[in-house]
């Protein structure tokens, strides 16, 4: 074999990958980002589990992605370590489909097995694909046109592949190296070994599979190395684990308990009754074709035996992966945002809403917790206004930064509009829970200087308190539940609250002018009516996000502007309505 086979051997498995990473991603992207919802939500029992895993990878050609995926499902608490060994289970029979397409390179012959040849199916889908790409106006036909040129790619990089290594079905080193590797332990050690640098079981397989085209690959040379690749393709998911929580990492350490036990058990078996029997099977020359069904075999074998057995397994993997000392088994909402998740946007963005959801409670609850110390403080409960307080930062931060990285991948049009709504929203929580703060700390002054108000002021806060809570109530409901009807209640009830605001401190100048309040009481009221004010403007921004959202524009301040100019009839009665009800 000399460097121009080796070139044309590294250009073949160059193709080949090229080729099966963009017809994967093709598929996935067809799918519309909705095989990973999938995988989240309908894994309810074992076989399911196990099916939809099967399903997954065989559309997205990965095992590896699927399982990756299931760590972060499981890092980030949406599913239980019991749910993610069955769909992991099912990944890797659905990893054995990519085989069984390559194996269509090695039909030839008659004139009807030539219409599906290689060249034939390669030529008539490159074709088609580049028609697509080039001339099809729509993104779905492109991404039809990716899957094809992929499939493409993918069987000319075998051709090339098979034939760089013809030549070595006469090299006698190479034979001899074959004949090494039916050693079982040394078979498995350089299958694992050959896979975890290619970081693919399926093109570990389908380099196999060209290599047997040369005719110098038997059953007992096939068969270990088709154990190793399994061992082998667990490397990806162990890296995705660095760093993960305990169920996350014994999710990926469970992926390397299936593959060891599945080799050991049907290694042990299939050796030690050939060593009693002597199957003729053992010194069969393999084939593209019966090298795809040895693999399917043994991984729906695999499957079946240790499906039943997914409680001992669990209990094998906790005992040998422990929680580490200092590490909590629950840290919140924040896990949620896994990095895992960014490769699949639909995904991503699902635990950016959840997230998101829970930082308004998170505001909504400090703001109300910091209008409750004005009646009645308390040092624990300003202590929990300022957790809170740093918890809504932190909120901030990783949505902030996990969103921008979010949309730095291909995204639909809702997918844009969420992650636009989510980005517009964060400082509005943010800044309400601010506001809190702000609410709580003149609460601790009122208490510390012993500030008592007038009677009309106390009433006049209490009425503009419950106008308050209720546009925080309309607000946060309108957006956690995506109501825009709630939503268009929310404006005429924050013009309301301006005016009010307006009115009280035309009303308190009057009584500072009148002795009846004195100058620190003032300052404090005023300062709670602008924070009153402030935090209903923030409602207005969240419930006009809701509004523009349907809208498809994210002109906030142009979309008040008209809206308090035309004074719409339903905008009018709604006003009036509030008016009646919140009177000083």
């Amino acid at each position: 074999m000399d460097v121009s086979n080796i070139l044309a051997l590294l250009g073949g498995v160059a193709l080949f990958l090229f080729g099966m990473s963009l017809m994967g991603d093709g598929l996935k992207r067809v799918a519309g980002n909705k095989m990973e919802m999938v995988l989240y939500r309908l894994t309810g029992t074992p076989l399911r589990g196990a099916l939809l895993g099967t399903g997954v990878t065989a559309v997205i050609q990965s095992s590896s992605a699927t399982s990756v995926m299931v760590v972060g499902f499981v890092n980030s608490g949406m599913m239980k370590l019991k749910q993610a060994v069955p769909v992991i289970q099912g990944a890797l029979i659905g990893t054995s489909i990519t085989g069984w397409i390559i194996a269509l390179s090695s039909v030839s012959g008659s004139s009807l097995a030539s219409l599906f040849s290689t060249e034939t199916l390669a030529a008539v889908m490159a074709v088609v694909g580049i028609l697509l790409r080039m001339f099809s106006k729509k993104q779905m036909h492109h991404h039809m046109g990716d899957i094809l040129l992929g499939f493409a790619v993918l069987m000319f990089g075998m051709k090339n592949m098979s034939g760089a290594v013809s030549p070595l079905k006469s090299d006698p080193a190479f034979i001899e190296m074959m004949t090494a590797f039916s050693n079982p332990v040394l078979g498995i050690l350089v299958g694992a070994a050959f896979t975890a640098v290619l970081q693919s079981a399926s093109a570990a397989v389908g380099i196999l599979q060209a290599l047997s085209m040369t005719g110098a690959i038997q059953f007992h040379t096939a068969y270990p190395l088709i154990l190793g690749i399994a061992i082998g393709s667990s490397v990806p998911v162990l890296f995705s684990a660095l760093g993960a929580r305990v169920d996350g990492r014994r999710t990926a350490f469970s992926y390397l308990a299936i593959e060891i036990f599945g080799a050991l058990i049907f290694g042990v078996l299939y050796y030690a009754l050939n060593a009693a029997f002597r199957f003729p099977i053992h010194e069969m020359v393999m084939n593209p074709v019966n090298i795809a069904l040895v693999n399917t075999l043994f991984r729906v074998a695999t499957a079946a035996v240790l499906l039943p057995l997914d409680g001992l397994l669990i209990k094998l993997v906790s005992r040998f992966v422990r929680q580490r000392p200092d590490e909590e088994e629950d840290q919140g909402e924040l896990d949620r945002l896994d990095e895992r998740f960014l490769e699949h946007p639909a995904l991503a963005l699902e635990q950016s809403r959840l997230t998101v959801n829970a930082m308004a409670q998170s505001s909504l609850k400090n703001v109300k917790l910091a209008i409750g110390l004005l009646s009645e403080y308390s040092d624990a409960g300003m202590r929990k206004v300022v957790m809170l307080e740093d918890l809504v930062d932190r909120y901030e931060d990783r949505l902030g930064t996990y969103l921008v990285k979010v949309n730095t991948h291909e995204l639909n049009q809702k997918q844009n509009e969420n992650a636009s709504k989510y980005l517009h929203t964060l400082t509005d929580f943010e800044r309400i829970s601010d506001h809190a703060m702000n609410i709580g700390t003149l609460a601790q002054e009122i208490k510390e200087k012993q500030i008592r108000f007038s009677e009309d002021a106390e009433k006049e806060l209490k009425t503009l308190i419950a106008a308050l809570t209720e546009i925080l109530e309309l607000s946060f409901s309108s957006y956690v539940e995506e109501d825009v009807d709630k939503a268009r209640r929310v404006e005429p009830l924050e013009e309301l609250i301006d005016n009010l605001c307006d009115e009280m401190k035309r009303r308190h100048v009057e009584r500072l002018q009148a002795g009846t309040c004195s100058l620190s009481q003032g300052f404090v009221f005023n300062d709670l009516l602008s924070n009153f004010e402030r935090v209903a403007d923030h409602c207005s921004n969240l419930a006009v996000a809701m509004i523009e959202l349907e809208m498809d524009a994210f002109e906030t301040h142009d979309y008040i502007l008209n809206l308090k100019e035309l004074h719409s009839q339903q905008f009018d009665e709604l006003y009036e309505q509030f008016a009646q009800k919140y009177q000083i």
